[in-house]
């Protein structure tokens, strides 16, 4: 699933070359993609849109319209295309909006877990979402202080977007890894300069993961070469940068999850 680099990296690809652009007509190839609203209406509404931004809100891509924000979330195989309107909709376009410069923009989705949502009101949507890691109002200190509020663990905590918008799988790995954190660790063991470290790393790899356009790890996204840098993730039966003791891999929450069994010990109240 692409996560905050990535969907960051995506939108500001598409940004010049959307901005200014007007929607001529949209068509819905699959109606469930639209989470909100109807087929009908959303051809109606978007129709004559222009558009005036593209930003994103942690994993969300946000088209921003005249009088609507047309939302987008990947999910695990989704993706936006800006193609010629020589070229024919592919087999998995869900989705694609005509554009007034010989273009549309299509959502590409394989897998149909992806969504859309057409609204005047974003915050209907995003309005339970964290702070952004990147952000100023995401400080060590807050860190810290939400950690002890909860007794959660780690990781769970880290990808709950409630908690802090953007992080994933592939990001919190690395992050822990760095910080020298167990995924399984209570969060209200975390002392406070091992929030502040983990504060450090998640704004540090997040960073370096949009330096490097993201990761690319199998067919759902392509571009980014954040993969060749891994520390944790992926690299099970591989030696710790930092210690050499041998990466290992396991399940936390159904998700694949990789640590150095030295660097990250489980922290005990």
């Amino acid at each position: 699933m692409p996560e905050l680099p990535e969907v960051e990296t995506i939108a500001r690809g598409l940004e010049p070359d959307l901005i200014g652009k007007t929607i001529l007509e949209a068509d819905v190839l699959w109606a469930r993609t639209l989470a909100m609203p109807t087929v009908k209406k959303f051809k109606e509404q978007v129709k004559g849109q222009k558009i005036t931004g593209v930003s994103r809100r942690a994993k969300y891509l946000i088209v921003q319209l005249e009088k609507f924000s047309l939302l987008v979330h990947l999910r695990m195989s989704g993706d936006l295309l800006l193609r010629s309107s020589k070229i024919k909709p592919e087999k998995h376009d869900r989705l694609t909006l005509t554009l007034s410069n010989a273009t549309y923009l299509a959502f590409n989705d394989t897998r149909k877990f992806g969504r859309v949502w057409l609204t005047d009101e974003p915050e209907s949507v995003l309005g339970k979402l964290g702070p952004e890691p990147l952000e100023k109002g995401f400080t060590a200190e807050w860190l810290y202080q939400n950690l002890q509020t909860r007794k959660r663990q780690l990781k769970p905590l880290l990808l709950d977007q409630s908690f802090l918008a953007g992080l994933g799988n592939i990001y919190t790995d690395e992050c822990l890894n760095i910080a020298k954190l167990h995924p399984l660790s209570m969060s209200n063991t975390v002392k406070p300069e091992q929030a502040g470290a983990l504060h450090k790393a998640i704004r540090a790899v997040l960073k370096e993961g949009i330096r490097r356009n993201g990761a690319s790890i199998d067919w759902v996204y392509r571009g980014g070469d954040y993969q060749n840098h891994f520390r944790v993730y992926g690299q099970e039966g591989k030696p710790c940068v930092t210690c050499g003791a041998i990466i290992q891999k396991f399940t936390v929450g159904q998700r694949g999850t990789h640590i150095c069994p030295n660097c990250q010990v489980v922290e005990r109240k």
